[in-house]
């Protein structure tokens, strides 16, 4: 053969007027609608679930009489719902009549926006999740006094030289301020793997398409 596939191909991007060229764009700006669309698709999903996730936790929460932790988890998630779906609503303004690889580039950027947005987030939300269970089990009904409270109690009971600042032990003050700053410092990294699970084989496929056209551009 005079000419190899690659190069078939090579042409079809490089010259407007090749008779290959519209069936390859048109096969690559499928391709790319698709990826797309599926992630539309999931990350709305996403957004659905961790609404009526927040919703169920909070009448459970009070059920089980923690409501400041339930009132804070909705309160935290809400913000990061509304948060994404003011990033879903830049994504729907995207150009789908741009080529394929323009339609990918800027889909590319805009995951990059919506990563580095949510993982500064993330490093919030997790240390204000943890202090949220930390107050709902401390000021939940014990017999008539907050849980925490009759837990100091107890401590004092068996060590009456236990240091308190505002009536809380000492130790317990530190213990929960190292895991708040451990949970800021990996809330970043928390996140991106949970993406990787969720999303992750959506963004290989995306990778190997971007890596695909480049090279027939090249």
């Amino acid at each position: 053969m005079e000419k190899s596939i690659e190069n078939i191909w090579k042409e079809g991007f490089l010259k407007s007027d090749a008779l290959v060229a519209p069936k390859i764009n048109n096969l690559y700006n499928q391709k790319s609608i698709h990826i797309i669309d599926k992630f539309k698709r999931m990350f709305k999903i996403n957004l659905i679930a961790i609404v009526a996730f927040s919703f169920a936790f909070l009448v459970v929460a009070f059920i089980i009489g923690i409501p400041i932790t339930g009132i804070i988890f909705f309160v935290t998630l809400s913000v990061l719902v509304v948060i994404n779906k003011r990033l879903l609503n830049d994504l729907e303004k995207i150009d789908i009549g741009i080529s394929s690889y323009q339609y990918l580039k800027a889909f590319n950027q805009w995951i990059n926006k919506q990563v580095s947005i949510n993982k500064r987030f993330s490093r919030f939300l997790y240390p204000i999740i943890f202090m949220s269970l930390v107050l709902g089990f401390w000021f939940k009904d014990a017999e008539g006094m907050p849980l925490g409270e009759r837990l100091v109690g107890e401590i004092l009971v068996g060590f009456p030289d236990t240091y308190l600042i505002f009536g809380i032990p000492l130790i317990g003050i530190v213990i929960v301020a190292v895991i708040l700053v451990l949970l800021f410092l990996v809330g970043g990294r928390i996140y991106k793997w949970d993406l990787n699970i969720v999303y992750g084989r959506l963004f290989k496929k995306l990778e190997e398409l971007m890596t695909d056209i480049e090279s027939l551009r090249s």
